[in-house]
């Protein structure tokens, strides 16, 4: 007993005065960073399903007590390879070895215990609605009768006043703003005192001063609670800022493994296509966009909003807008999570009425304008959404018709003639008769975009189109929007809070924060901006650059 009480208390002082013992396997000792064998490693491992062949022979080490992170394109494998981390699914051939076990060795009994070391922290949350912010954090430990509810209440409650969270205890996460989300499922995450964290795609969707708070969040409470953290990534800007380690998996294969400087070093072609040609960290104006001030172009505007107020209640979400799109230009809202984008969006396609102000859309004073009228000025709309939201019981040339048949826009041979000149100058002319379930992400993506081009709408809308993309198809997403800027006569409105695209694709920028637009004016107006608010939004996406320059030392 004296033994382990003197290993409890050396444990705590190198913890920083915390009992970091696994509360769910309290039996179970910690696994140490001194250890010659890594805390988890894949030997080879195949997983196939059906003919689909997901990974093909991967091999991956996770250091113990270090931030691993993992990249990838869109379907090269990531989220089977984190379920095989957490014993999730087994692998048809080769081993996956947690705590230096290997799992098909494991009763279990064995695996439940393995499992019961490793927290997951959820792209979306996964909270429970119905359940506060502390019952929620408290769940696993009340869950797997590890203590009392009383007891495990107090512990959740310590730890989110830790978080800086001492405020909405006892709110609902429906109540919460995204970055509150975050902490409240990082608490759930670590609550039982894991070893290992999972992360799926922890700043997808945010903007990039959440962002950078979310990764020093992380860097963070590794250090402090001693955890090995593996994190799956899409932003540069997270993998530069926080790696030890980075794993680059390509076609179900770790292609690379190393630290930041020795991948940025790494000259094969697959690699650099992934951290060097497409960084959502790097601002740079880029070489299509407009230099001029913007004058003349705002005097001739599709979109003109003036003073636009809308209140729900006693929250102002606009608070006095004034907001312009040149016709022909492609103008990209920026703005952080909750600043407005969506309300702003919602008022410009009369979908909500300002509660004072005027939005002006073609020409046409929409706060004056019946249904009716609104409704005839929408179908001179087209919206790309951030998901693609295509038919899956129609072809291809079927899902791109669809608006022209079902608002009678025209005759059927009519619409099949607008149809196969579409597809053809969008180059998806090859797979016109093909499910959309047998095309891939981009090509879905183009095929969304064909059908709210079919209508010939004077004015485009883009909903974060870039949003949970790897970097590959980011860029590709990007071109796709320059390139029918280039080839129709239409006005583009893209919404995001991706500020590095807003620098390489823009014509015009308008920023958005707390319901007031506070910058707007070409790329290169908005970086002479002096305004503090600015700054911190354009250069927290510019981390990675920064460190890329030995300009700053990484956070």
């Amino acid at each position: 007993m004296a033994e382990d009480a003197t290993d409890k208390q050396v444990g705590e002082e190198q913890n920083g005065g915390k009992d970091l013992r696994n509360l769910l396997v309290p039996d179970v000792e910690r696994w140490k960073a001194d250890n010659e064998v890594p805390i988890a490693r894949l030997s080879e491992v195949h997983k196939s399903f059906g003919a689909n062949h997901v990974l093909n022979g991967l091999s991956l080490t996770v250091a113990t007590g270090k931030i691993t992170i993992i990249i990838g394109a869109s379907g090269s494998g990531k989220s089977v390879l984190i379920k095989h981390l957490n014993g999730l699914i087994r692998p048809d051939s080769g081993e996956v070895e947690l705590f230096g076990e290997k799992l098909s060795a494991l009763s279990a009994d064995g695996l439940d215990k393995s499992r019961k070391r490793i927290g997951t922290m959820f792209q979306n949350y996964a909270l429970f609605d119905s359940m506060t912010v502390v019952e929620n954090v408290a769940f696993p430990l009340v869950e797997n009768n590890a203590m009392g509810v009383d007891e495990a209440h107090v512990l959740a409650r310590d730890l989110l006043v830790d978080l800086g969270l001492e405020q909405a205890l006892q709110q609902y996460p429906s109540t919460l703003s995204g970055g509150m989300k975050k902490r409240v499922s990082l608490a759930r995450a670590i609550v039982s005192n894991p070893e290992i964290v999972l992360f799926d795609e922890p700043t997808t969707g945010l903007d990039p001063v959440m962002m950078e708070f979310v990764d020093n969040m992380i860097k963070d409470i590794t250090v402090r609670f001693g955890l090995t953290s593996v994190i799956i990534s899409h932003d540069l800007a997270t993998i530069f800022r926080l790696a030890d380690s980075i794993a680059v998996l390509h076609e179900g294969q770790i292609i690379a493994q190393g630290s930041p400087e020795e991948i940025r070093a790494n000259d094969d072609e697959r690699v650099q296509k992934l951290v060097g040609g497409a960084s959502k960290a790097d601002i740079e104006v880029g070489a299509g966009a407009s230099d001029a001030s913007g004058d003349d172009d705002a005097r001739d505007a599709v979109v003109k909003i003036s003073e636009l107020r809308k209140a729900f209640g006693d929250v102002t979400v606009l608070d006095g807008v004034d907001f312009v799109a040149p016709k022909n230009k492609l103008t990209v809202l920026i703005g952080g999570s909750g600043s407005g984008k969506s309300v702003m969006m919602k008022h410009i396609l009369g979908l909500l009425r300002g509660d004072s102000g005027k939005i002006e859309v073609f020409g046409k004073d929409l706060q004056t304008m019946s249904e009716s009228e609104i409704r005839e000025l929408r179908t001179h709309v087209g919206m790309l959404f951030q998901h693609a939201a295509l038919f899956d019981s129609m072809t291809v040339r079927e899902n791109v018709a669809f608006p022209l048949i079902e608002r009678r826009v025209c005759k059927p041979a009519e619409a099949r003639k607008r149809v196969d000149k579409l597809l053809e100058q969008l180059k998806l002319t090859s797979i016109a008769d093909s499910s959309t379930l047998q095309i891939s992400s981009g090509q879905q993506k183009r095929v969304s975009l064909a059908r709210a081009l079919v209508t010939e709408p004077q004015l485009m809308i883009y909903d974060e189109p870039t949003t949970g993309q790897d970097p590959l198809m980011s860029r590709y997403v990007e071109e796709m929007i320059v390139e029918v800027q280039t080839t129709f006569e239409v006005t583009s409105i893209v919404i995001s809070h991706d500020m590095a695209s807003a620098f390489r694709i823009a014509d015009y920028i308008a920023m958005l924060h707390k319901g007031v637009i506070i910058a707007s004016g070409t790329p290169a107006a908005i970086l002479e901006i002096e305004d503090e608010r600015v700054h911190e939004f354009v250069y927290a996406a510019d981390v990675a650059e920064a460190i890329r320059k030995d300009k700053v030392e990484p956070t």
